[in-house]
């Protein structure tokens, strides 16, 4: 059974950083990609960054590129590291799994088959 657990959220200032984790158990790594989406109240979730497990290659949405960092530790979490936050990058943040990518990395949530239950993330102007 695939279990994802998000952690690391909080409460920061507009410019700080946060690094949040995702503790993974059950999946066959070399066929998957991982990736972080966010929703925000009244949004749809969209998606943050994502890595294919296999060929460590790595995607970001144009509105964090330069500023987030998705990477992990080939066995069994996801990490990603936030610089310069801005208000606008306050949302629920979740760790979802692709099982079936063994090559790739779609940024659409209807790929991905398993996900955490989020960890909140605020940030204040």
């Amino acid at each position: 059974q695939v279990h994802l657990v998000e952690s690391g959220g909080g409460l920061v200032q507009a410019g700080d950083s946060l690094r949040l984790s995702c503790a993974v158990s059950g999946l066959t790594f070399s066929d998957s990609a991982m990736a972080w989406f966010r929703q925000a109240p009244g949004k749809e979730r969209d998606f943050v960054a994502g890595i294919n497990w296999t060929s460590g290659t790595t995607l970001y949405a144009d509105s964090v590129k330069g500023r987030f960092t998705i990477s992990d530790n080939l066995r069994s979490s996801v990490y990603l590291q936030m610089n310069s936050l801005k208000p606008e990058d306050a949302a629920v943040y979740y760790c979802a799994a692709d099982s079936r990518r063994p090559i790739g990395i779609s940024n659409l949530t209807v790929y991905y088959n398993y996900w955490g239950r989020g960890t909140q993330v605020t940030v204040s102007s």
